[in-house]
């Protein structure tokens, strides 16, 4: 079958019947963006049509390419999200709960808490990211996807205990700081910022304050580190008196922790996992 006829509306399609059948415009394509038919169908060309309604007076079907390719969109993501592989996908609006971007020409919804260190603002549009999925739904027409555990996955790749990371303090708690590492999430427990002992965690740490730390222990599947800073300090206390020495100085003094000595170090000075993800955050 092939569309013969570019009509108002849409276009006249030979399917080898005493009658020919009608393609609406908005059935021309599953990615239809205000583009004229012309745009999107070829005269002449052979191409796969659905049937969508009975026949009219005038014995005229519409049909539909937009349905096979809705169809075959959504096999192609629920194979992805099966397969839980990290796919680049552009963002083609921003509201006040996120983004929405396009994979596989089906509209997912980027939450904002998801996208990776920025916020959903205009000058996303047109941007291409790297996603990976929260939710797959078809029943219900329903994609939820997630720029920030596809960053996070990459990144994780490469992390390691004993690592020196740069990050940003973006929230304290009277358990510690969390601090935001390449768009990943990091607990600096109180236990863990200092030899000496902490009365006043504020005076030590402030949100947007950029730090260094070891990563001490991972959750890679998670997505979760646990920092130290006590174990870049030169002299014990050095965090409370001067972080910016222990800052300075922190890739010349975690090289005294590396080997056994330093697994050692994180077995007596390493947090639960399972009590970290217990906190209400």
């Amino acid at each position: 079958m092939a569309v013969v006829e570019y009509d108002k509306g849409g276009a006249i399609v030979d399917i080898g019947a005493k009658a020919s059948a009608f393609l609406p415009e908005a059935e021309a394509s599953l990615g239809n963006d205000g583009r004229n038919i012309q745009d999107m169908i070829e005269l002449d060309k052979e191409m796969d049509f659905q049937i969508i309604s009975e026949e009219d007076e005038n014995g005229q079907l519409l049909v539909s390419i937009r349905r096979i390719q809705y169809r075959a969109a959504w096999e192609k993501v629920v194979e992805m999200q099966e397969k839980d592989e990290v796919f680049d996908a552009t963002i083609v609006a921003v509201n006040r709960g996120g983004a929405i971007c396009l994979v596989q020409g089906l509209r997912a919804f980027l939450p904002g808490s998801h996208l990776a260190g920025r916020m959903p603002t205009e000058d996303l549009i047109g941007q291409t990211m790297p996603f990976k999925f929260l939710e797959v739904n078809q029943e219900y027409n329903k994609l939820v996807v997630s720029n920030r555990r596809a960053i996070v996955e990459q990144q994780m790749a490469d992390l390691s205990r004993g690592d020196i990371v740069q990050g940003v303090v973006k929230a304290l708690k009277p358990y510690g700081a969390f601090v935001e590492v390449g768009g990943m999430s990091g607990l600096l427990h109180i236990s863990q910022i200092s030899y000496d002992r902490i009365d006043d965690l504020e005076k030590v740490l402030q949100p947007g304050m950029p730090v260094k730390c070891m990563i001490i222990d991972h959750d890679k599947v998670n997505g979760r580190i646990a920092l130290s800073t006590k174990t870049l300090e030169p002299e014990p206390g050095d965090m409370l008196r001067d972080p910016s020495l222990v800052f300075d100085m922190a890739e010349e003094t975690a090289k005294k922790y590396h080997g056994t000595s330093f697994f050692l170090l994180c077995y007596v000075v390493g947090i639960d996992f399972k009590c970290w993800s217990s906190v209400n955050r």
